[in-house]
């Protein structure tokens, strides 16, 4: 979920599992819409409630691949909505140890991995229509 604020600044949380800065995120459950998921998964990583304005994109890397301790592995995709902020106040979850509106200058010297710089890099070239890639 890609969230601006009104003075330009994108919504990153720093995770507690890796230190990486990302954006809010995460997986649907069963009965739920995309769109519920997303604005759900936001709300429990940010404290922040928002309503969704568009689609960044579709991204899927076969080199990203995630192991989990459990024994887990997933090749990662991610459809990247774009949102507003309409209520709540900004909060650190279990998942992350930072939780804040980073300005577009600073993004190049924070950890993170290169899908989310992609998808960073594309919502900064303001393109016209969802990436799918």
């Amino acid at each position: 979920m890609l969230v601006v604020d009104d003075a330009g600044r994108v919504l990153l949380q720093q995770r507690s599992d890796s230190g990486n800065w990302s954006l809010p995120g995460g997986i649907m459950e069963i009965g739920e819409t995309l769109g519920a998921a997303v604005v759900r998964e936001t709300a429990e990583e940010t404290g922040l409630d928002v309503e969704l304005t568009g689609i960044l994109g579709i991204y899927t890397d076969p080199g990203h691949v995630i192991a989990y301790a459990d024994g887990e592995v997933r090749q990662e995709f991610v459809v990247a909505f774009t949102a507003r902020v309409v209520a709540g106040e900004l909060r650190v979850s279990d998942e992350s140890t930072d939780v804040r509106f980073v300005e577009p200058g600073e993004i190049p010297s924070l950890p993170m991995h290169e899908s989310v710089r992609l998808r960073l890099a594309h919502w900064q070239e303001g393109r016209g229509t969802p990436y799918i890639g």
